[in-house]
């Protein structure tokens, strides 16, 4: 079976100035996890879910002991509250952040007249979930490992329902 026959076409994308609350919305109208994203008609990169977690991530604490001067003791509250002040206002604009800014670039993408097996295989061997579908640099469809699934269960049973 090839990816043309499994796969979602004229799939959802953003362009890449899409405001992240906007990417987000469209996760949730469509049940997806991740968008194309587009220039013009120029694929240019993939914004999914894991890009937004990772923006949540934080570093982790340090397991230094560090001991204040008497002058960073009174300089500390007054650094923590800026920083606290600037980690607010980061956060409340998140949602105003273009997808550009978090998507992964570098894109893996499958061609339409390729096989299944190959497609399943590019994801496992990438380590990811979707693929665009291109047909020259114009994209034409998108395959989900949700794709994949259902292509080979109803190749099964058109075998099975044939031989009955």
């Amino acid at each position: 079976m090839l990816v043309s026959d499994a796969m979602t076409k004229d799939p959802v994308t953003c362009p890449s100035d899409t405001p992240l609350r906007d990417a987000v919305s469209l996760f949730k109208k469509h049940h997806i996890g991740g968008l194309p994203v587009m220039e013009g008609r120029e694929l240019v990169g993939m914004v999914t879910e894991s890009d937004i977690i990772a923006l949540l991530e934080s570093e982790r604490i340090s397991d230094d002991l560090w001991l204040p001067s008497p002058f960073e003791i009174i300089e500390i509250p007054i650094r923590e509250y800026i920083n606290w002040e600037k980690t607010k206002h980061a956060l409340s604009n998140i949602g105003d952040m273009p997808v550009k800014k978090i998507m992964t670039h570098r894109v893996v993408a499958a061609l339409e007249d390729m096989d299944v097996e190959a497609a399943a295989a590019l994801m496992l061997r990438e380590g990811i979930t979707r693929l665009p579908v291109l047909r020259g640099k114009s994209i034409v469809g998108i395959i989900t490992r949700a794709d994949i699934i259902n292509a080979i269960g109803s190749s099964y049973s058109a075998t099975n329902g044939a031989g009955e």
